[in-house]
C-alpha cells in the first residue's frame, strides 16, 4: 500500500504564492505518476497537474499553466506544487494523488492512491 500526506496550503492574498508538498510512504517504488487535483464546494474534483516519477514529464491544466509548477524529489519520495500568481478561483481543497502506470491522466478515477487533502484559500 501507499500513503500520501499533504502539507502546506493555508491562506494567501490574490497575486501571492503558496507551496504544497506531498510525502509518499509505503510501496513507493510502484508509483509512476504523481498528481495534484483540487475540489471546491459544490464542484467536482478537477485535475491540476501531474508528473512522471522517472523522466519528470509534466502535464498542466490550462487554468494553472504558467502559474503553477510541479516538481518531484525521488530521493525523498515527495512531490511539490509551487503556486504563484494565485487567484481567488484557486481556492479549493488540494489533493495529492498517485498511480502505478505512466499515464499523465486527468481523470480522478484513474488514480490509485489519494491523500486527505489540504485547504488553500485565496482572498481578493
Amino acid at each position: 500500500q501507499v500513503q500520501l500526506v499533504e502539507s502546506g496550503g493555508g491562506l494567501a492574498q490574490a497575486g501571492g504564492s503558496l507551496r504544497l508538498s506531498c510525502a509518499a510512504s509505503g510501496r513507493t517504488f510502484s508509483l509512476a505518476v504523481m498528481a495534484w487535483f483540487r475540489q471546491s464546494p459544490g464542484k467536482e474534483r478537477e485535475f491540476v497537474t501531474a508528473i512522471t516519477t522517472n523522466s519528470g514529464s509534466t502535464r498542466y491544466d490550462d487554468s494553472v499553466r504558467g502559474r503553477f509548477t510541479i516538481s518531484r524529489d525521488n530521493a525523498k519520495n515527495t512531490v511539490n506544487l509551487q503556486m504563484n500568481s494565485l487567484k481567488p478561483e484557486d481556492t479549493a481543497v488540494y489533493y495529492c494523488a498517485a498511480r502505478r502506470d505512466y499515464a499523465l491522466g486527468n481523470v480522478p478515477g484513474s488514480y490509485d492512491y489519494w491523500g486527505q487533502g489540504t485547504q488553500v484559500s485565496v482572498s481578493s
